[in-house]
């Protein structure tokens, strides 16, 4: 922590104040309201106290101020609760009396008032929870926060701080000294403007219910913008402030700057992207710029998306292909423009062309139809977020001729059907059918027994079993094939591939298909003219992309199949960092509370990351799991012996309100107020 003092005081001399000594009657001393553990009972070691005050004598002066009104003593003590409480006890003995003569310093300025409250070496230690109350108590004495911040040599906002979590209803402060909720809950709760709604949750956390953060951090979410929110990328805060924009900055600086006026970040959005459209718009394509739901579309148009492998005749995919690399590019391009706020021109014309690039992949991917229609939403990244579409094709009512009509411009490609050897008619005159099946057996059997002894064959009969089910898909039927191999290649309904994993296999894949294609081969013959190492190389992508180890339940656990792929991942040194870190797509079904853990777990922890709003957090995540090539674990089927050990040794569950949720909200202090792990306050000691 920065050494204040010095800020404050740079003279390293100590300065020597002049205090006024007096003597005063212990029957005209009480405790000041404001002392940090003021209505507190005393505690055991009191009575020991007054056996060494009566032993000993006063060795120690008490801090005394004068009373205020007629409900307070003469003298008040801010410093000496404890050695007032020991003489208390020896009056009520009997042992001194009213007049006993009390040693005290007497302060009557109010900065040196607060000072003797907090900057005291007790026998008990203090809590943060008394420091927050006794700031409180001397606000309502009339203390300014400029006094208390100058007394005891700290900045204002720290005493701002504390003065925040002052106005928490007593139960928080009780939940926070008694170890039920933590400084970092406490700060979260006083950003609820609701009074009631803090008082019932500092009861719940009081009862043993735990802290539900997450309902504090979801209120917050639906009532703030903050400066992450992705129509930022687009309108810089310079923008923002000259449109009459306002911002407000989280007081304990944990949170993201809010921006307090989101009609006008919206419009300031809304006319940049309104720009960029109109050059589309020129073009004769309709274009919608919405920064909230997608807006209604007629029901005639298409959207269109990415396009995979064998949608495409080989030479249109290449096309596609390409263009969507320009696209990437460009889209990196427009990221390293909007870095620079001062050229928005320059970012703008970056936008444009990334656009086109969009236009002309979807376009390609397509067959060539026309795009007609987009729709832009705000993006992080790239400012806008493009979905094109384009008119429905209607089913023809007839056939038309070859020569009455062109072919369609987006018509699939033409069904391959592969050569064939010739093979012999079986003889069946005279042989029933129990007796062909004898044959057939016993023939199955005796091909069985060659292949068995013949291991480079075998090779080439799986592999083009294979190629035939999972890239071809024909002749997966048993009557249509010799080798009754079943495989079924990995492609969940509803899911996405990753171009940078699957999607490079399906890329190879396609690439042998068509190879195969333009040899004129049977699949046979093709595969077993292959190069050993192609051979091999066939075969691994064949197998991958026939593996599935996916779980649609928590309740439906494959335990083999995860065991079958924990060998696997040993064997290949399976890291799926290699090639792709978690995005967006993935990131989004996780809840903040997991996406606050990522980033624990990566080392990119950050207190301001509990206040960003759900797609401002994903965006954060899946940047910082990009630059520390960085993945979760449970992403990865490897397995060490610590996973056994947390098997075995760690079954239970935290209750609702506790566990992961108070790790994340753990914090050792705020500010110049030092916190132990037993939540004891401590400041620094002041050159004052």
């Amino acid at each position: 922590m920065t050494d204040l003092v010095s800020v404050i005081n740079p003279d390293p001399r100590p300065v020597v104040i002049q205090r006024d000594e007096r003597r005063i009657r212990l029957g005209d001393l009480g405790i000041a309201r404001e002392n940090l553990r003021h209505g507190e009972p005393p505690d055991d070691d009191i009575p020991n106290l007054a056996a060494t005050l009566r032993a000993a004598g006063q060795l120690q002066r008490l801090t005394v101020r004068p009373g205020r009104g007629k409900k307070e003593e003469p003298w008040m003590a801010l410093d000496g609760r404890r050695r007032r409480l020991a003489l208390g006890l020896l009056l009520e003995a009997g042992e001194i009396d009213d007049d006993y003569p009390v040693e005290v310093y007497v302060e009557t300025d109010p900065a040196r008032q607060a000072a003797a409250v907090l900057l005291t070496n007790t026998a008990v230690p203090v809590h943060v929870a008394d420091v927050i109350a006794a700031i409180g108590r001397m606000l309502k004495s009339k203390l300014t926060v400029g006094v208390i911040a100058t007394a005891l040599g700290y900045a204002e906002i720290e005493i701002k701080r504390l003065a925040a979590l002052a106005g928490l209803p007593s139960a928080a402060l009780v939940a926070l000294k008694s170890g039920r909720m933590t400084l970092k809950q406490a700060r979260l709760l006083a950003r609820l403007p609701d009074k009631a709604e803090q008082e019932a949750m500092a009861e719940a956390a009081m009862d043993g219910h735990g802290f539900q953060d997450w309902r504090i951090i979801e209120k917050l979410d639906d009532s703030r913008v903050t400066i992450r929110d992705r129509r930022c990328a687009l309108v810089d805060p310079r923008t923002y402030g000259a449109a009459g924009g306002r911002t407000e900055a989280d007081l304990f600086g944990e949170l993201a700057p809010v921006l307090l006026d989101p009609d006008i970040l919206t419009d300031l959005w809304l006319a940049r992207a309104r720009g960029i459209a109109a050059v589309f718009e020129a073009e004769g394509i309709a274009v919608h710029v919405t920064a909230g739901p997608e807006p209604d579309l007629p029901e005639d148009l298409e959207a269109l998306g990415y396009v995979y492998g064998g949608s495409l005749p080989a030479e249109e995919m290449c096309r596609y292909r390409a263009q969507r690399e320009v696209y990437n590019d460009r889209a990196e391009a427009v990221r390293l423009a909007l870095e620079t706020a001062d050229t928005p021109d320059v970012a703008d014309l970056a936008i444009v062309d990334m656009i086109h690039a969009r236009i002309a992949a979807d376009q390609t991917g397509c067959g060539g139809r026309v795009v007609t229609t987009m729709v832009l939403w705000p993006a992080s990244g790239t400012g806008v977020d493009v979905r094109c579409y384009t008119p429905e094709e209607p089913e023809p009512e007839f056939e038309p001729d070859a020569d009455e009509t062109d072919a369609p411009r987006n018509s699939a490609p033409p069904v391959y059907v592969a050569p064939t050897v010739e093979a012999a008619d079986p003889d069946t005159d005279g042989v029933n059918h129990a007796l062909h099946g004898v044959r057939t057996d016993v023939a199955t059997r005796g091909l069985i027994r060659a292949l068995a002894d013949d291991p480079g064959a075998a090779l080439t009969a799986l592999i083009a079993r294979l190629f035939t089910v999972l890239v071809l898909r024909t002749q997966i039927g048993r009557s249509d094939s010799a080798v009754a191999i079943q495989a079924t290649g990995f492609n969940p309904a509803g899911a996405r591939v990753i171009e940078s994993l699957d999607g490079d296999v399906r890329q190879r894949l396609d690439d042998r298909r068509a190879a195969f294609e333009a040899s004129g081969e049977t699949i046979i013959a093709w595969v077993h003219g292959l190069p050993h190492g192609e051979k091999m190389g066939l075969l691994a992508e064949l197998t991958a992309i026939s593996l599935d180890v996916r779980e649609e339940r928590t309740s439906l656990i494959r335990r083999s199949a995860r065991s079958e792929a924990t060998e696997l991942a040993a064997l290949c040194g399976a890291d799926i960092t290699l090639h792709w870190t978690p995005d967006a797509p993935f990131l989004q079904p996780h809840s903040k509370g997991l996406l606050l853990d990522m980033l624990e777990a990566m080392g990119a922890g950050d207190e301001r990351a509990t206040s960003l709003k759900k797609t401002e957090l994903v965006d954060w995540v899946a940047e910082q799991a990009a630059s520390r090539t960085w993945a979760p674990a449970s992403l990865s089927f490897a397995f060490s012996p610590e996973d056994e050990e947390i098997v075995a040794t760690d079954g239970s569950e935290e209750p609702d309100g506790l566990g992961e949720a108070d790790d994340r909200l753990e914090d050792d202090g705020i500010g110049a107020f030092a916190v132990t792990p037993a939540g004891e306050a401590a400041l620094e000691p002041h050159a004052a």
